[in-house]
C-alpha cells in the first residue's frame, strides 16, 4: 500500500515522505495512529506543511547542536576508578556518567542517550566514543579512565607482571626459532650427504 507519512518513523521514512508499505503494516499499524494516511491531495498537503514544520524545527536544533560540537569535538573526558586485582574495574564508566562529566565540566547539559557507548566501560584506557546531539550533528570525544591513588600500586605490579610474561613469550618463541633452524639446518645437512653419496661412483677392486 503506498501511503504518506506525517510523522517521521525511524528506519522506514520522515515525515512528508511517499513510500509503499505492507498492507499489514499499514493497516494495522499507521493508519489507526494517524502517523501515515492514503496518498490523496489533502493528506499530500498536509504532510508538505508537516514536513516544511518539520525541517524548521530540525534547523534550530541542528543549529543549537553546532555550537556544543564545536565546543566538544576532541574534548577528553577523564575519570578516575578504583581497579581489581586482575586490572579491571570495580565499578563501570557509563554513559551517564559521561553525561554528567561533561556538564560539570564544560556546562554543556547532554543527554546520555546520545552518548553512543556500546557498553559501560570496565576497564583502564582510552575510547573515542562519539555523542549524537542530532540526527545530523555529531561530535568525537575521548573517554580515559586511570586508576585512582589506592589502585596504582596494583596497576604497576600488573604492568610488571605483563612484561615479564612477555619477555617470557619472547624468549620462548625465540628458543622455538632457533630450534627449528637447528633441525632445519641438521636435516639440509644430512640432504647433502646422502646426494653426495649417492653421486660418488663405486670403488673397482683388483684380485692379484
Amino acid at each position: 500500500m503506498k501511503v504518506v507519512f506525517f510523522e517521521d518513523v525511524e528506519g522506514t521514512a520522515q515525515v512528508g515522505e511517499v513510500k509503499v508499505v505492507k498492507n499489514g503494516f499499514a493497516r494495522n499499524f499507521l493508519l489507526p495512529r494517524g502517523i501515515a494516511g492514503p496518498v490523496t491531495p489533502p493528506n499530500l498537503q498536509r504532510a508538505n506543511s508537516l514536513a516544511e514544520k518539520e525541517a524548521r524545527r530540525q534547523a534550530k536544533l541542528d543549529g543549537e547542536a553546532e555550537v556544543h560540537k564545536e565546543r566538544l569535538d576532541g574534548y577528553t573526558v577523564s575519570f578516575e576508578a578504583r581497579v581489581g586485582e586482575t586490572g579491571r574495574l570495580y565499578g563501570s564508566v557509563t554513559s551517564r556518567d559521561v553525561a554528567q562529566k561533561l556538564e560539570e565540566s564544560t556546562g554543556i547539559e547532554v543527554d546520555s542517550r546520545g552518548i553512543l557507548l556500546a557498553e559501560p566501560i570496565r576497564e583502564l584506557g582510552s575510547k573515542a566514543v562519539t555523542i549524537r546531539f542530532t540526527r545530523n550533528v555529531s561530535a568525537e570525544i575521548t573517554i580515559t579512565v586511570d586508576p585512582d591513588e589506592d589502585s596504582k600500586e596494583i596497576v604497576e605490579q600488573l604492568k610488571a607482571k605483563q612484561a615479564e610474561e612477555e619477555a617470557a613469550a619472547a624468549a620462548a618463541e625465540a628458543a622455538a626459532e632457533a630450534a627449528a633452524a637447528a633441525a632445519e639446518a641438521e636435516a639440509q645437512a644430512e640432504t647433502t650427504a646422502t646426494e653426495e653419496d649417492a653421486e660418488s661412483p663405486a670403488e673397482e677392486t683388483t684380485d692379484g
